[in-house]
Formats: structure tokens, sequence, C-alpha cells
């Protein structure tokens, strides 16, 4: 489950060091090149919105292994693309197949766990996803040594295979019995419960805007660090990986953590972390504090999203039940877009300098405070009235 959930990632962080090399060889501008990053993400989407439902309706494992099958079917499309335009379509088909794994594996996790073992349960996922940004760009980058850009997607398309043969071995968590029936209009009628509980609608945004300021981060730090700071491929793909770290520890400590704690605390914490490391991030930029400033903020950036993350995400999902498959397929587009919305973002505002990556991180991050602020309250006064009705 957990490399499924980071097959996303991988796609993304295995073929950012190669950024240069690729805008080189296709003669287009850094905006040009990110727009395969956000088509990517906006593949997985509406890939997520498919997936969901259906494996509501038919079970979690024939959706999945289809959209494995597309996933190595569009890496290999990718490594013969001719030209930036028809790279960024068949990135969006690769997001589409990738979809699939996010989106299964969560409501796989939420068929068999619930409360703080569900919590958990994603802190551990979490803790796979944390290890695939250290190694997609270390990978990426030493790739690059013995082939070009393209070798990168056959890798990646070998994966989708591997992953093929090893979903056929698997057991069906979600029984007949338990499967939605009514076709479309029975997920409608979900999607329409989903979209006027207020209470699930809160967190999704909670763990939908650090992803924009995660994927700024993705898509603003190879030119960054690389064009601003000067750091090599290797160099830039070491410090991502160290950086990376921060939602690795994150993620430990949460799973530790929550035999004190309970999850509203730890998701609380994990926002002011994001929040004061982002506006870091930008007051390193703008105030031209160097590097060691810019990458100690963004250690900890990583390190609120890991907290923030399992959090968030077991509150979204916990009550959902029989719907779980339609629950993590609207979390799953909210995230997705609001990545692909923040990445073209960075490249628009200029190379040259870290502001437009600082701005893009910090911002998404306030807001996600400000609503956290207000859901995590709301949530607590629930919790109060049940407590006084006993």
């Amino acid at each position: 489950m957990g490399t499924l959930t980071g097959l996303g990632p991988l796609s993304i962080d295995m073929y950012l060091p190669a950024f240069p090399a690729l805008a080189a060889e296709m003669a287009a501008d850094p905006a040009a090149i990110q727009l395969t990053l956000a088509t990517f993400t906006v593949g997985l989407a509406v890939g997520q919105l498919l997936a969901g439902p259906l494996s509501d309706a038919v079970g979690r494992k024939w959706p999945l292994m289809v959209g494995l099958g597309v996933y190595a079917v569009a890496g290999v499309s990718a490594a013969l693309a001719p030209s930036v335009p028809v790279l960024a379509t068949i990135r969006f088909a690769q997001g589409l197949g990738a979809a699939a794994g996010i989106v299964i594996a969560r409501a796989v996790v939420r068929d068999r766990f619930s409360g703080a073992a569900l919590a958990r349960f994603f802190s551990l996922l979490m803790l796979v996803n944390a290890v695939t940004p250290i190694v997609g760009p270390l990978l990426g980058s030493q790739l690059l040594r013995v082939v070009s850009w393209r070798g990168t997607f056959v890798v990646l398309a070998v994966t989708g295979v591997v992953l093929l043969l090893a979903v056929a071995r698997i057991e069906e968590s979600l029984p007949r019995s338990a499967r939605r029936g009514g076709g479309l209009a029975a997920t409608r009628d979900d999607v329409r419960a989903l979209l006027v509980d207020g209470r699930f609608v809160g967190y999704v945004l909670v763990a939908a805007l650090p992803f924009a300021s995660l994927f700024a981060y993705i898509s603003g730090s190879t030119f960054v660090l690389q064009g601003v700071f000067g750091l090599s491929v290797q160099e830039f793909g070491l410090v991502f990986g160290i950086n990376s770290l921060g939602t690795l520890l994150a993620g430990a400590f949460n799973t530790r953590l929550l035999t004190w704690f309970s999850a509203q605390q730890l998701l609380r914490t994990g926002l002011v972390v994001l929040s004061v490391s982002g506006l870091g991030v930008l007051v390193s930029a703008v105030g031209g504090l160097g590097l060691p400033g810019i990458l100690v903020c963004l250690f900890l950036v990583m390190a609120g999203i890991g907290l923030i993350l399992p959090n968030a995400t077991t509150l979204a999902l916990d009550p959902q039940g029989t719907r779980a498959g339609s629950a993590s397929a609207l979390l799953g587009v909210v995230q997705s877009l609001a990545g692909g919305i923040a990445a073209p973002l960075v490249g628009s505002g200029g190379v040259g300098t870290a502001v437009p990556m600082g701005v893009t991180i910090a911002v998404p991050a306030l807001l996600a405070l400000a609503v956290g602020h207000v859901v995590l309250t709301a949530d607590g006064r629930r919790g109060q009235k049940s407590t006084s009705a006993v």
C-alpha cells in the first residue's frame, strides 16, 4: 500500500533533476517544462475521481490493476515523446494510471482500520512516501549519469509492471456484501453528501492546501537550488533528499505521539510548523539570507507537512464507511488540483530568484492554518456536546 501511494511522488521526483536537460533538449522555458508536472497532477485528480467511486462499486483490485497497466504504457510512451506538448499529454495519462494506486490504497487501508489505528497506519504510509522523495531525486540524478531523461520514464514503466504483478497476488479488501450498488446515481448521491458535509470539506481543505506548498517546493526547488544557488544535479538530489527527511521524521514521531495526543492536536501542531517555516522561506528569499536559511526552513516545511497529511486524512476518511472510495477520491482530487495550480505559478513568477517559490509556499500554508483553526475548533465543540450528552 505504501508503494502504491508513493507512485505519484516517485513519478514526479525521479525526473526533477532532469528539468534543465529536458528544457535544453526541447528548447523550452521553465514554465513549459513545469507544465508536464501540472498535467500529471491534473491526471492524478481526474483519475482519482474515476477510480475511487468505481472501487466502491466493483471492489478495489481490478480498477487498481487497470490503472497500473495504463501507468506502465504511459511510461514507455513518455520515453518516446518528441516534444513538450506530447510529453505533457502523455503525463496526463500517466497521472490517470497512478491515481488508481493512490486513491484505492487509501480506501483499502480504510477498509481494514479505523480510529487511532487508522491514523497510525496512515503515518506508516507517510514513512514510505517520505522515502520516495529521498530515493526519487537521488535515483533520477544517478540515472542521468548513464541515460538521458527518457531513461527515467523507462524505469517508471518497469516499476508499474512490477506493482501490477504484486497487486495481482493480494486479496480483495472490499467484500461483495459491502460494495455500493445503484451505479452512477449512488455515486452522485455519495459525492453530494460529502460535499455538503462541512466537517469533511474542512479537513479536505486542510489536507489539500499544504499540497500547494509542497508542489511549489517540488516544482521550484530545481530551478532555485540549481539555477539561483548553483548546485549541481547530484548536489540537488542530495539536498532534496535531506529536506525530505523532515517528512520521514515527522511521520515516525506522529506514529508514536498518537499514543498520547489526538490526531486533532497533532494536526494543529503541524499547521503551525508549516505556516512559520513557510514564512521563513519567504523572508529568507526576500531578505537574501542565502542558501542555509532557505534549506532550514524547507526542512521544517516538509516536517510540518509530515504531521498534517496523516492526521488530516484520518479525520476526513474515518467516518466515511462504505463510501471511503468516493471520499478518498474527492480528497485526492482537491490535493492534486491544489498542487497542479501551484506548480506553474512558481515558474510564471520568473527565474533567478527564490521569491516566487517562497510566496507560493507561504500563502497556502497560512490559508491552511486559518481553515484548520475553524474546522478543529468546530470539531472540538461537537466533541464537547457529545460528551455532555453522554
